[in-house]
C-alpha cells in the first residue's frame, strides 16, 4: 500500500494486492487501519469547520461589546430618566442574552470536556433541563430588571410629591 497526498488537503490511497486471503488478520487489521484513516479526516474536517465558526462567533462578539460600549457611553451621557428602552427592545436584549449564555455554556462543556463519548457527559436530558434553568434565569433577571426600575420611578414619582407637600404646607 502507498498513500499519495492529493491537492486537495487528504491523501490518495493506493491499494497494493494483499498477499493472503481477503479475509486474513492481516486484511481485516488494513480495512480497520484505512476506516480510521477516514474516521480522522472527517474529524479533521469537522474541527476545521468549527473553528471557521468560532472565529466568526468571536468577531461577532467583539462587534456586539464594542457596540456595547457605545451604548453605555451614550446612557451615561445621557440623563437617566428619559434614556429607558421600550419593551420590546428589552424583550430582544433578554432573549438575545439568553442565547449568549446558552452558546457560552456549550462550548464551555466542549472545552471542559472534548471526549464525547465520555461517560461523565451530562445526558441530553439534563442538557435541556440546564438550558432551561439558564432560560428562567435570564427570564427572572429581566423581570427583576423590570422591577427594580418600578420601584426607582416610583420612588422619583414619592420624592417628587414629598417636595410638593411641603411647598403646600410652607404656602
Amino acid at each position: 500500500m502507498a498513500c499519495h497526498p492529493s491537492g486537495s488537503g487528504s491523501y490518495t490511497v493506493v491499494l497494493i494486492p494483499l498477499r493472503t486471503s481477503l479475509y486474513s488478520l492481516d486484511a481485516l487489521r488494513f480495512y480497520l487501519w484505512i476506516k480510521r484513516l477516514k474516521d480522522l479526516e472527517r474529524e479533521k474536517d469537522a474541527l476545521w469547520s468549527g473553528l471557521e465558526i468560532v472565529e466568526k462567533a468571536r468577531l461577532w462578539y467583539l462587534q456586539r461589546l464594542e457596540e456595547n460600549r457605545v451604548r453605555q457611553k451614550n446612557m451615561e451621557s445621557t440623563s437617566g430618566a428619559g434614556s429607558c428602552q421600550g419593551g420590546a427592545a428589552e424583550a430582544r436584549s433578554c432573549l438575545l442574552r439568553s442565547r449568549i449564555q446558552r452558546v457560552n455554556g456549550c462550548l464551555g462543556s466542549v472545552m471542559a470536556e472534548p471526549n464525547v463519548m465520555s461517560s461523565s457527559n451530562p445526558s441530553l436530558p439534563e442538557t435541556v433541563a440546564d438550558s432551561d434553568l439558564r432560560w428562567y434565569n435570564s427570564v427572572l433577571t429581566q423581570e427583576l430588571g423590570d422591577k427594580n426600575r418600578q420601584i426607582s420611578m416610583l420612588e422619583l414619582e414619592k420624592d417628587a410629591l414629598l417636595e410638593q407637600l411641603d411647598e403646600l404646607q410652607a404656602h
